[in-house]
């Protein structure tokens, strides 16, 4: 099995969601990148389970013990590796379930793949929790992108029917300021209400609620990525879908263009300011697999959360007969608010990957 993503910034994670401990090494980092641990902090916190209605009551408080290749407050340019404690968990909750696969989740494929001897645990390796390294690592990266100028900001674009504003080719850095600090990184709070509401109901039938997040990144510079098998969207892609629960990328105007005519899907170019920009960002700020320069605009669908407390039918597979299965465990009745800021982090892996590739660190 491989967990290793990247062709210059390369990340191995690690653990299992009721192992004792799960973490990233990440190599390739150049040397003499400031981290700033209040910041990485801050991500950590931001993935982390809320008070709210749609959290697990999973208390993981994601304290990130750095292992090697930080010294004096900088990167080393060596592999820095992260270890994390699990502290919270309730592996009792899931011996029922060990021959009972649940509905969406990864319970039988990964019974098949392992021949029956991977962790079933809260879901093992293939769980949410080892999201909270790649969180982790993004957040390094993040702080080297912003050196670059590079700023990544992302919102709930949808949860059920109700719909946020859209960010636009006006949205500035300022847009994404107050997003982190929001129970529900929304840019209109009265849609974040409606979402919210969904939420509860949705959890109090014992079931769950899917949605949509937007990620925006300003100062990309123009000629990231390559035609092809390595392109920008390919990349970018490639990382959205190693995130638990995510099953649909699609970038500028997505799947609408498809229902535009091409004079009005065409993004012309223009001069401004003695540089070249775009009349429009339909095709979100990649052409032909390499970045043009305009902002980088892309949404990942989020399938709703597995795990419900409603009844539902399943298999035994070692009796191989039709069964129920009710899950006990702890979960949340919404995965999108949390999986903002992995799509962040994972954006600035995506980027930083790109930069190292055409060298535009230098």
């Amino acid at each position: 099995m491989s967990s290793v993503w990247g062709r210059n910034l390369k990340i191995s994670v690690f653990g299992e969601s009721h192992s004792s401990a799960i973490g990233v090494i990440m190599d390739g980092l150049p040397a003499g990148i400031r981290i700033d641990m209040e910041k990485v902090n801050a991500s950590m916190k931001r993935r982390m389970p809320k008070s709210a209605d749609y959290s697990t009551a999973r208390k993981e408080y994601d304290n990130v013990e750095i292992l090697s290749g930080f010294f004096n407050g900088h990167t080393t340019g060596t592999p820095l590796a992260c270890m994390i404690k699990n502290t919270d968990a309730h592996s009792h909750d899931y011996e029922d379930l060990r021959f009972k696969p649940r509905p969406s989740h990864a319970d039988h494929t990964g019974y098949v793949k392992y021949d029956g001897f991977g962790d079933y645990r809260g879901g093992g390796h293939f769980s949410g929790r080892l999201t909270a390294p790649i969180v982790f690592a993004g957040s390094i990266a993040e702080q080297w992108l912003s050196e670059k100028g590079i700023c990544i900001g992302a919102h709930i674009a949808s949860i059920g029917e109700y719909a946020d504003d859209d960010f636009t080719q006006d949205t500035t850095i300022q847009d994404f300021d107050s997003l982190p600090d929001k129970d529900l990184a929304v840019l209109n709070d009265m849609a974040g209400k409606k979402m919210m509401e969904a939420v509860s109901l949705a959890k109090a039938q014992g079931d769950s609620i899917g949605g949509v997040i937007e990620c925006f990144a300003t100062g990309v510079p123009a000629g990231l990525g390559d035609p092809f098998f390595d392109s920008a969207e390919s990349v970018i892609s490639q990382m959205m879908f190693s995130i638990p629960a995510v099953k649909g990328v699609e970038f500028g105007a997505g799947f609408s263009i498809s229902k535009m005519r091409g004079s009005e899907a065409n993004d012309a170019p223009l001069i401004k300011d003695g540089k070249i920009i775009y009349k429009t960002n339909r095709n979100g700020g990649i052409l032909g697999g390499i970045t043009n320069g305009m902002p980088l605009v892309f949404r990942v669908a989020v399938k709703p959360t597995a795990s419900i407390a409603a009844e539902q039918d399943t298999v035994d597979i070692i009796k191989k007969e039709n069964t129920t299965v009710t899950i006990k465990g702890r979960h949340d009745a919404c995965i999108v608010p949390r999986a903002v800021e992995v799509v962040r982090c994972a954006t600035a892996l995506c980027l930083a990957d790109l930069l190292l590739e055409d060298r535009k660190y230098d």
